[in-house]
């Protein structure tokens, strides 16, 4: 891989409130070697200017599912896991254009998928999984309708999100299993949900024997548990037994929020799917169960980003978009932009999101060590965050692990 000189950059990366000077960016073998006022294009290096453009990390989505290729999950569970695939490689390839170069799947996708991204087989962002989503029967990963006996037989389907389990032993053995099979993390289904037919949003999915129980699988791991979340209650009680990630909390409240952030916590909101299963979910099919639930949330989240923020609690950038929604991506940056400062909307993307992933100093910063994924940005995204959107209209250059995947 060749050596590259990035020139005059001035670095944006929500950790201040302007850009930096003009840095100079030594970039060898996929990774950031230098970086200073004083850096000089090493010999036979090749240079990009980037003068009257910003140079940002690149982006990290902390929330998607990308096997959800159709708006309806349970249509998704039964698909041929071919064509899962290969909805799911376009889908991938149409974010790292948008100028996400890491992704955190929170239920769905596979090792299959990491190992065909790493060996360079699919040009996509990275990808960090927790494999199958860990759901109770009648939960959020259970698209069985009421009068609908028959056992689940759709959870090995890639397209599926997650699966059953009831009781400890059962939630211990998936939580191993999922591990095995290649998760960094666990994910659980602790709340009712939008997408599922039989749980309105104030049910709580699992026992607190069972919680702690996967709370303390993940962390013979060495890993953590990342629970769906919107009730007040449901969170505080996820966070009591020792939940990390917290997705979407759009009903928490000023107590639990700083409860959480007082635990470590890190919080991911993901407003923009709801405004768009508002908008478009009836057209693409979502059932009637689901969209009677959606204004429940919805109506709530601006409330929620300002009561986390005010508590100190982080957050990060997640979007936990369906099917054709996925082209909505970026403009989760905006949505947050209305209520909280734009390093703050960046910070989500970038340092904050990296630390949820247990990657911090290798993404989401431009330092000495990290892995060169970088996007330039014309323009000054602290002051207009649409930006970074557009579908990456804005971004002339997108590196990912020091290679060149788009320069405009």
């Amino acid at each position: 891989m060749p050596s590259l000189f990035l020139a005059q950059a001035r670095i944006v990366d929500g950790t201040a409130p302007e850009p930096t000077d003009p840095q100079g960016v030594v970039i060898e073998g996929g990774r950031i070697r230098e970086v200073s006022t004083t850096a000089r294009a090493p010999a036979g290096a090749e240079t990009i200017d980037l003068a009257g453009r910003v140079l940002m990390p690149g982006l990290i989505d902390a929330h998607v599912h990308v096997v959800a290729v159709d708006a309806s999950l349970a249509r998704c569970a039964t698909m041929p896991d071919s064509l899962v695939m290969a909805r799911s490689i376009r889908l991938m390839g149409e974010m790292l254009m948008r100028g996400f170069t890491t992704l955190r799947d929170v239920g769905g996708a596979d090792h299959g998928q990491v190992a065909a991204i790493e060996e360079g087989t699919v040009l996509a962002p990275r990808l960090v999984i927790a494999g199958k989503a860990l759901s109770q029967t009648g939960g959020h990963c259970d698209f069985r309708g009421r009068y609908d006996a028959a056992p689940p037989h759709y959870e090995r389907r890639l397209g599926s999100l997650g699966r059953l389990c009831d009781g400890v032993p059962a939630i211990r053995q998936a939580a191993r299993e999922e591990i095995k099979a290649g998760a960094r993390f666990i994910k659980i289904m602790a709340n009712g949900g939008v997408a599922s037919p039989t749980d309105p949003i104030h049910f709580l999915g699992f026992s607190r024997e069972e919680l702690l129980a996967v709370v303390e699988e993940a962390e013979n791991a060495g890993t953590y548990v990342s629970a769906h979340l919107y009730t007040d209650a449901a969170i505080r009680r996820a966070v009591e037994c020792g939940v990390r990630s917290l997705e979407h909390c759009n009903l928490i409240q000023a107590e639990t929020a700083r409860f959480a952030a007082s635990r470590g916590a890190i919080a991911v909101p993901t407003l923009v799917t709801y405004d768009k299963l508002s908008e478009e979910g009836e057209a693409l099919g979502i059932g009637t169960e689901s969209l009677g639930k959606i204004d429940d949330v919805r109506l709530s989240g601006m409330e929620s980003i300002s009561i986390m923020h005010e508590a100190g609690l982080p957050m990060a950038y997640g979007t936990d978009l369906l099917g054709p929604m996925h082209r909505h991506q970026s403009e989760e940056f905006v949505i947050r932009g209305r209520v909280l400062p734009a390093q703050s909307v960046i910070a989500s993307a970038t340092h904050i999101a990296a630390k949820l992933l247990c990657m911090e100093g290798e993404i989401g910063c431009i330092a000495p060590g990290a892995r060169a994924d970088l996007i330039a940005v014309d323009g000054n995204p602290l002051q207009d965050l649409s930006l970074l959107t557009a579908q990456g209209r804005h971004m002339p250059l997108i590196m990912k692990g020091g290679e060149v995947v788009k320069h405009a």
